[in-house]
């Protein structure tokens, strides 16, 4: 058996990675993750790329969740074609069905825009180039097969897959997958997937999986630890008090799905318990107003404390002046709000959606903030913004950065180091292989350090983009 790795190998988007073994004559492959390369020209030339092998060699897909590094090409693979089952669970084809359609008008909209602005002679460097249509996303979307998690299945000959909760985002999921190759042992591949902080808002606990043969684990914050909760918790209150007290506005890129609702709840929660007066919250983004009802709708799989919570707003819808955007016009009077709203929208690395017009609106602002809640990949806008970038460029023309850039590491959907290793510690024994993906240079490096010298785990390796490690 083999693992080629695709992507997510020394960055941290892109994640797809191949498995393929011998079994009934004939070499098999199946794929877990598609996801689509994010921040600048380098990651759509990786997007256009075509794979090593013919579609038509693949005999299924699994997806560990909905994030569009994830799960964003699916639609190119289908439309190039392959025709098999793509496995995940059912939050998590709920959540496509926003997704996929959402990212497909995205990339459209971003042609048709640079185009108008190219007559205009407004446009600077390369067109944008749709990876895929509308079309292409109905015909995906009728390929997906969902699961519960624990639940076993058996996608091929030799092959046993089941999905443990990984506590990243709403139907996000570790997969455990078991190979009998033909005249082998039964090998046990585990994909972390994205894991989840333990006691973070919203998601239960990652689970642990007591035994692997191979662990391919994601490192995205596998070089820090984030802060506590508590910490983090004073922290936001700081810079929304200052901030409002100062007229000024709060502006929040987040991801429409999974940070968006963790934010909600935390600043509901915050006014619950008198850490925040009365706010005014805008949820900018019609893909995050679905995915809240969706949040909404699988009550069942929150975490405690958001139970509580959900249920005490509920009670008392008055606390919170919580309004979610609809249409384009609404959008846009929003940027006539000089002070005292807090502005939640997608995308979450600040490089398209109707986060970029809040940005251009309030950037210039001294007395408003910009809070970064997320990572932001090296190439992205958002990553200017975290490096302290004096200026940027939206919609072709620059605009000075003159409002606070606050970066509150501790709101991350991700594990620290910390975390990642506890989640590590689940295993009662070495597995035989470990991959450390998902993750930066650095990033990756230290956590395979701390894996060897914490863990006294030997065979930790950080693979390389389009390289196959035999397991």
């Amino acid at each position: 058996m083999k693992i080629q790795f695709l992507g997510a190998a020394g960055e941290v988007t892109g994640s797809r990675r191949c498995v393929e073994f011998f079994r009934d004559g004939r070499d098999r492959r199946f794929i877990v993750d598609y996801g689509m390369f994010q921040g600048g020209q380098e990651a759509t030339a990786k997007n256009l790329e075509p794979l090593p092998f013919a579609t038509k060699e693949i005999d299924f897909i699994v997806l560990t969740h909905a994030h569009i590094d994830h799960s964003g090409l699916l639609p190119r693979l289908c439309a190039q074609g392959f025709t098999g089952p793509i496995y995940c669970t059912t939050a998590t084809f709920e959540l496509l069905k926003i997704l996929l359609p959402d990212s497909a008008h995205l990339q459209w909209g971003d042609l048709a825009r640079a185009v108008r602005r190219k007559k205009a002679g407004k446009w600077r460097g390369e067109m944008p180039v749709p990876l895929y249509t509308q079309e292409d996303v109905e015909m995906t979307l009728a390929q997906f097969e969902v699961l519960n998690y624990k639940q076993v299945i058996e996608p091929c000959a030799g092959v046993r897959l089941e999905f443990q909760n990984a506590g990243h985002i709403l139907g996000s999921a570790i997969a455990i997958i078991d190979i009998e190759e033909t005249g082998a042992p039964s090998k046990r591949c585990v994909f972390s997937g994205d894991i989840g902080m333990k006691g973070k808002i919203l998601m239960p606990d990652p689970s642990l999986i007591e035994g692997a043969d191979v662990v391919v684990v994601e490192s995205t914050y596998g070089d820090r630890l984030h802060r506590s909760l508590q910490a983090t918790e004073a922290e936001l209150v700081e810079v929304l008090t200052a901030t409002l007290q100062s007229n000024g506005n709060v502006v929040i890129p987040a991801f429409a799905v999974g940070r968006t609702q963790e934010i909600l709840f935390l600043l509901i929660d915050l006014v619950r318990r008198s850490l925040l007066p009365h706010l005014s919250i805008w949820v900018d983004s019609p893909m995050a107003t679905a995915a809240t009802h969706l949040t909404q709708h699988f009550f069942s799989q929150l975490d405690e404390q958001s139970q509580t919570t959900l249920e005490w707003f509920r009670q008392n819808p008055n606390a919170v002046d919580l309004r979610f955007i609809a249409d384009v016009e609404e959008s846009k009077a929003l940027n006539r709000i000089k002070g005292g709203a807090i502005i939640i929208s997608a995308s979450g690395m600040c490089d398209a959606g109707r986060i970029v017009h809040h940005l251009e609106s309030n950037l210039p602002r001294p007395q408003s903030a910009i809070i970064i809640v997320g990572f932001q990949a090296y190439g992205s806008l958002g990553r200017r913004l975290v490096d302290k970038a004096q200026k940027v460029r939206l919609f072709g023309e620059e605009v000075p950065v003159r409002a606070s850039i606050h970066t509150i590491g501790g709101l991350s959907a991700h594990a620290d180091k910390a975390g990642l290793l506890d989640w590590l510690r689940g295993f009662h024994k070495e597995p035989k292989s470990i991959f450390v993906v998902h993750g930066e240079p650095e990033a990756s490096s230290v956590l395979a350090a701390a894996i060897r010298e914490d863990l006294g785990w030997e065979n930790v390796v950080i693979p390389e983009r389009l390289h196959s490690y035999i397991c």
